[in-house]
Parts: structure tokens; C-alpha cells; sequence
């Protein structure tokens, strides 16, 4: 029998929150001076953006417009711009200044910008904070973004669970989202249906068209194995979860806010006269844990596989979901 770890960051009352929830906000995970240092590179980066030589990709989470070109596509080792729907007019040209006009960066900024990566994958406080949450056994960074809700433009994200954008079998996605600014119901901050995760199965996946492209597959619902039970009693979820009560989370720049692959969480439109700039980055368990297939919208390749982030796997996990 294994010997529980002794906890180096999280406190077992947090643990226990974000197993029942679903998701956790962590305050003052990074430092004023870390969190500058990401703000200030967003801003840079943003400044670095060339419009003329861009294909003028947009972003959306609806199922119907989902960005699905190869811009998209070949984005997870690289740094890509892109756009927010109504950024570009019908002739292809920006509708505002650039820097207002860009929606996220990502794919690989937590392997290629030293900045970023500082706090991804050389930060030991994410480290000790990943053994004592024992969500996987053996994690893997995938891809990371910023994301830049602009003051009036910045639009809304529809309820998603984020294991249907980044899929494993069984799912296994955890997102790491920080804020960069004060985040308030004014300028979108995130908001959650705590305990979603227990009850809402992951019915479909978003993947790679055979055909090209990007589009939604239809997963099968069986009921969960009891391997995804947690070794610790089960938490019941809200019998109103499904009607909709949501939780709106203000949080401060430099907040970490946890989100298990299956919650469903959202966002509002930015209302306020407050840029709302986050850097978010996803985890997922490894082979032969979890099986992460070539359906799958972002690939490694063989220059830059996927980051692992212990040194050592853990030999349990506390992870519970419904496939």
C-alpha cells in the first residue's frame, strides 16, 4: 500500500474543494513581479503582430465556426495570432487596431517563450501543486495560450468542458488558468456550474476532419469504470447543476483558477472600460495511463513532444469523472 506524500503546497481542505466543485481558485499563485513579467510580454508579443502576413484566422468555441485551417491546426509548436470573429470585415481587413483585434496567442508559448515557460514548465511551485492535487499520474503540459478579452469587443465563451477540445481516454484535460488583470463580472470573469464535472459526461470531441479541417464527433456515453472512482468517498453533485447555477469567480491578477476537464464553465462578454488578459495552459495524463489519439486537433511532433512535468509519476491518483 502506498504511503501518503506529506502536502508541499495545497492545503487538504483546497483538495478536497476542488474535487467536489470542479474547479479551484488559488489565490496569489504567482507573484505581482511574475505576473507583470507575463502582462508585459503579452503586450510585446501583441506589438510583434503582423497583420499583412497573416491568413486572417478567426476564433470561436461554437460547434458551427470552429477555426479548422492549417494555421489552426500546425499551431502546437509554434506562437500563432488569432482573431476575434468580428476583428475582420468581409474583405478580409482588420475592423480595429491590431492590438484590439487579436483574441488569443498560443499554442507553444510554454516551450518557446522563455517568459512563459518559466512559469509552466521550470516552476516548482506548479510542480508541488500538481503531486498534492495527484489529478494524474504522469502529467504532460499540451498546449497553452494567452488570451485577451479587450475592453467592449471582448465576446462571450459559451458553457464548455475543456476534455472536448483536448480529449484523452478515459479524460483526463486540467486547466491551468492565470490572470494577468483583475478579473470582474464587468470585463469576463469566468464563471463555473460547481459539480458539473461529476454529472455531465463528455458526449462529444472536437477532432481532425478526414476530409481536413476541424468538426465535432459524437462519443458514446457508457457509465464510469471503477477505476475513475476516487479512492476518498465520492462528493455528490448539485441536483441543479444541470439547470444552470453558475458561479461567477472575480479573482485578482495573479490568481490561479484549477478547472477539471469535465466542468462546465464560461465566460461574459467584456461590458467595462478593463482589458481581462489571462495566460492559460492544459495538462493531460500520458501513455500508459490515458490514450491521446490522432483524431485529435493539436499533435506533438517529433521536435517538440509533449512536456512532462514530474520528475516522478505518481503511483495513485485522486482523479474522478464521468466518461
Amino acid at each position: 500500500m502506498a504511503v501518503a506524500q506529506p502536502l508541499e503546497y495545497l492545503s487538504q481542505a483546497q483538495i478536497d474543494k476542488f474535487y467536489r466543485d470542479g474547479y479551484l481558485v488559488v489565490p496569489g499563485f504567482l507573484s505581482q513581479d511574475q505576473t507583470s513579467s507575463l502582462l508585459s510580454r503579452a503586450k510585446e508579443l501583441l506589438d510583434e503582430f503582423t497583420p499583412e502576413d497573416h491568413p486572417m484566422t478567426k476564433f470561436t468555441t461554437s460547434d458551427k465556426n470552429h477555426v479548422g485551417d492549417n494555421y489552426f491546426l500546425n499551431s502546437g509548436d509554434k506562437i500563432r495570432y488569432f482573431l476575434d470573429e468580428d476583428a475582420v470585415d468581409s474583405s478580409g481587413k482588420l475592423t480595429r487596431d491590431k492590438a484590439r483585434a487579436v483574441n488569443k496567442i498560443g499554442h507553444a508559448l510554454h516551450e518557446l517563450d522563455p517568459v512563459f515557460r518559466k512559469v509552466t514548465l521550470e516552476n516548482d511551485r506548479l510542480k508541488a501543486l500538481a503531486r498534492d492535487l495527484r489529478f494524474h499520474h504522469d502529467p504532460v503540459a499540451l498546449q497553452s495560450m494567452v488570451i485577451f478579452k479587450q475592453s467592449q469587443t471582448g465576446g462571450a465563451v459559451p458553457e464548455h468542458n475543456d476534455s472536448t477540445f483536448l480529449y484523452t481516454s478515459p479524460p483526463s484535460a486540467l486547466g491551468f488558468w492565470i490572470a494577468l488583470e483583475k478579473c470582474t463580472p464587468m470585463n469576463g470573469a469566468l464563471s463555473f456550474l460547481p459539480g458539473s464535472h461529476l454529472i455531465t459526461p463528455i458526449t462529444k470531441r472536437f477532432i481532425r476532419l478526414p476530409g481536413g479541417g476541424t468538426g465535432f464527433e459524437q462519443l458514446a456515453t457508457p457509465p464510469p469504470s471503477s477505476s475513475d472512482i476516487s479512492e476518498k468517498p465520492k462528493e455528490t453533485a448539485s441536483e441543479g447543476a444541470s439547470q444552470g447555477n453558475y458561479v461567477l469567480e472575480s479573482c485578482e491578477s495573479g490568481d490561479l483558477v484549477l478547472i477539471h476537464g469535465s466542468v462546465l464553465h464560461k465566460s461574459e462578454r467584456n461590458t467595462s472600460a478593463h482589458t481581462r488578459f489571462a495566460y492559460t495552459f492544459h495538462m493531460i495524463d500520458s501513455s500508459p495511463y490515458v490514450e491521446y489519439d490522432e483524431k485529435n486537433w493539436l499533435q506533438p511532433t517529433d521536435a517538440m513532444p509533449f512536456s512532462r512535468i514530474l520528475d516522478v509519476p505518481d503511483e495513485i491518483t485522486l482523479s474522478t469523472t464521468v466518461h
